[in-house]
């Protein structure tokens, strides 16, 4: 079975995160069925997945073997990378996946869309692609309500209301060795349509300090793992460890998801602007802050019973907000998170199944 849009090998852990939670689904509802991952870039693709245009030609002309290829598959399961079913990263990955999802059900593959955020759009265009993928997909799963109120309003109501597959992986059993963990996205700390860089930056820095000041040990997270692209926590965590000029403030670069979900669960707390550095936090048992920058965050986070997010958008004081929640005692509020989770990802199993068997 295929898997698109969430890359095993991604800098990004949290396209990684979604790569292997959807895995896991993919096994439990198949046992022992070879999962391939399809990615922008993937060695895999007989042909590159970034150019709509050529994507266009794939459907009509023979010498162009996508569509053959994605005929071997018994079922994909496309994942948008969790929150690109939506035009707010632009109408070119919005076009290029659907795009895709396309020409696999054209070829007779089933298309399951899996847990993730559906919307906003916000131009007819969007709105009429993302009508034409509900409408074809042999069962589409939504990972909130906001998600699934909107599929609804366009026309195809989802068929399970899940939670985010990164609460499918293995919870890691380690010391809780550290104390907060600030994950600092690069994203953020740059120009970008989301928030005001100069304000995140402030409102990191700040935070960091005032959490030092009350004894806090705060150490710096990436979640992006360094790479060419502009999208890396990496420098955007160091610039920010040399603005403190703190020795006591560590710096954090995983070298894998296995490895930031030992850091998370190794922390009494996680403070995160990259939202699957709260739900790797989350789903290892850490209490997290999430620095909301976009609607993905709180419709899911509330589904699981956890209403501590912090909207980075509407926040008039994001720092004060975030010292309070960071004072209570949330052990009881993980666990319950916990137990949600996997109430909401036992049916998705099933679901799976009704869509798309091996052949």
């Amino acid at each position: 079975m295929l898997v698109l849009w969430a890359d095993d090998r991604s800098t990004n852990l949290g396209v990684r995160a979604l790569a292997a939670g959807t895995a896991e689904l993919a096994q439990r509802s198949w046992p022992g069925a070879e999962v391939v991952h399809l990615y922008y870039g993937s060695a895999v693709s007989p042909m590159p997945l970034g150019s709509w245009r050529r994507l266009v030609q794939a459907r009509f002309d023979p010498r162009l073997p996508l569509r053959d290829w994605l005929a071997d598959f018994d079922v994909a399961i496309d994942t948008r990378g969790g929150d690109s079913f939506a035009d707010i990263y632009g109408r070119g990955r919005l076009l290029s996946q659907s795009l895709v999802a396309q020409l696999a059900v054209g070829a007779g593959t089933p298309v399951v869309l899996g847990p993730q955020t559906v919307g906003p759009f916000d131009s007819r265009r969007g709105r009429a692609m993302a009508r034409w993928t509900l409408r074809h997909s042999a069962a589409v799963i939504a990972r909130d309500a906001v998600s699934a109120q909107y599929a609804q309003r366009l026309g195809r109501p989802v068929d399970l209301l899940a939670t985010d597959v990164v609460f499918a992986l293995p919870r890691p059993a380690v010391e809780r060795t550290r104390d907060v963990l600030l994950n600092v996205s690069g994203l953020l700390w740059t120009p970008n349509p989301h928030v005001d860089h100069l304000r995140y930056r402030e409102t990191v820095l700040d935070l960091s300090r005032k959490l030092v000041a009350s004894g806090r040990h705060v150490s710096l997270l990436a979640h992006v793992l360094d790479a060419a692209g502009p999208d890396n926590d990496v420098p955007a965590v160091r610039e920010a460890a040399t603005l403190l000029d703190d020795p006591d403030v560590a710096v954090l670069v995983p070298d894998d998801l296995t490895h930031v979900r030992e850091l998370t669960a190794s922390a009494q707390l996680v403070i995160g602007s990259r939202m699957h550095a709260c739900l790797n936090a989350l789903s290892t048992g850490t209490p997290a802050v999430p620095l909301a920058y976009s609607r993905k965050f709180a419709p899911l986070l509330a589904d699981l019973g956890w209403a501590h997010t912090v909207d980075l958008r509407s926040s008039s004081a994001p720092v004060d907000e975030v010292l309070d929640v960071a004072q209570r005692p949330l052990s009881d509020d993980v666990a319950g998170v916990l137990h949600r989770a996997d109430e909401l990802l036992e049916p998705v199993t099933a679901t799976l199944q009704a869509a798309g068997a091996p052949r």
